[in-house]
């Protein structure tokens, strides 16, 4: 199959398959008479696999260590579900990040009165300052 077929039955675009193509994660047959590559149902499998797995948010080198698991008969379970259980605490650490995150901009735009005024709580914590805008002000500008 082309790699417009093996894109659109992988669910993937052509830009990525052609990536994971250039990097090894699958490996077409290039057809000689035309120089296209073409793509086995191995391949697509491979490609399902990798695309899932990055939805999963596993990087491109836990992917090929995942492949090779997958393609390994005689693997351990054991190593797969340490790669997942550290994804898991990846996840929960990023998780913890972002709940973080927005308790400070809530707390922010609880504290903008979002009115007519210039004085923004929300600008004034983005840009670490005391509530003016000295700090964005350009060095040559002078107050009177």
């Amino acid at each position: 199959m082309t790699i417009k077929e093996a894109a659109a039955r992988s669910g993937l675009s052509v830009k990525t398959v052609r990536y994971y193509a250039n990097i090894g994660l699958v490996t077409p047959q290039k057809n000689e008479s035309n120089g296209y590559r073409e793509y086995e149902n191995t391949d697509l499998a491979k490609l399902k696999f990798v695309g899932t797995a990055r939805k999963f948010d596993f990087s491109i080198e836990q992917c090929r260590e995942l492949l090779g698991l997958f393609e390994d008969e005689a693997r351990s379970s054991r190593e797969v579900k340490a790669l997942t259980l550290s994804k898991i605490e990846e996840i929960d650490e990023r998780l913890l990040e972002l709940q973080s995150l927005r308790a400070e901009l809530s707390a922010l735009a609880n504290a903008c009165e979002g009115d007519d005024r210039p004085n923004c709580p929300i600008l004034a914590g983005l840009s670490g300052t005391s509530g003016k805008s000295e700090a964005l002000r350009s060095p040559t500008s002078k107050e009177g």
